[in-house]
């Protein structure tokens, strides 16, 4: 289960955590209203979302307490390369790569949880499929769609979880206008077209778990 922040269907909370692994973003805006079990806790681990967790009291909330797992989903290397084509195209966006990823890795290490960064291969590749739907000028696809690619990508690597269901709540593609939300909407309708994931509904929702 991938819970983004957004709204969920009335209900789902108990469906969310039967779950086999529940994944959430960065602040877990919704935890109680989209469930309790956290898994994962997926982060933005440059700019300024970055360092508003680590300065914060992120670390203590309970969806990052329960967690086991942190991701970074931008990779340093990645985004170091960069900050200077964004120096030119959004100067606004002077810290936007700015890397907090040692932070991250030593607030798991400290609470004993696993730490991983996903791969610039992943990001690339997610650029890559934007492609067939036209997204036009945008920075970065959103951590939802790095995750999700990812995700997808783990389950294809390991044949026993060939016949896992990957749900989806709370993607309302909607946000930040530096994501290419449009096209990240097409390309999440052409993964649920064909059955590679399900976005939890009101009927989902209230169905048993079979396997996540």
């Amino acid at each position: 289960m991938i819970v983004g922040n957004g709204d969920v269907p009335e209900g789902s909370a108990a469906r969310i955590d039967a779950a086999d692994r529940v994944i959430r973003f960065n602040e877990c805006r919704n935890f109680g209203a989209a469930g309790s079990r956290t898994d994962v806790v997926a982060v933005c681990n440059t700019g300024r979302p970055a360092r508003a967790m680590l300065s914060g009291a992120w670390l203590d909330s309970p969806p990052v307490s329960a967690c086991s797992e942190i991701w970074s989903v931008r990779d340093p290397e990645k985004f170091g390369q960069m900050r200077q084509a964004l120096l030119v195209s959004h100067p606004e966006l002077d810290d936007f790569c700015d890397d907090y990823t040692a932070g991250f890795a030593a607030a798991a290490e400290a609470c004993d949880k696993r730490h991983r960064v996903l791969s610039r291969d992943v990001h690339e590749a997610v650029d890559q499929a934007l492609l067939a739907y036209e997204p036009g000028p945008y920075v970065v696809p959103s951590s939802g769609m790095i995750v999700v690619a990812q995700v997808l990508a783990d389950v294809l690597a390991d044949p026993g979880h060939d016949r896992d269901q990957i749900f989806l709540a709370g993607f309302s593609h909607q946000g930040w206008d530096g994501h290419p939300f449009a096209a990240e909407r097409q390309l999440i309708e052409a993964h649920v077209a064909s059955g590679k994931l399900v976005r939890l509904n009101p009927d989902t929702a209230s169905s048993p778990s079979q396997g996540v």
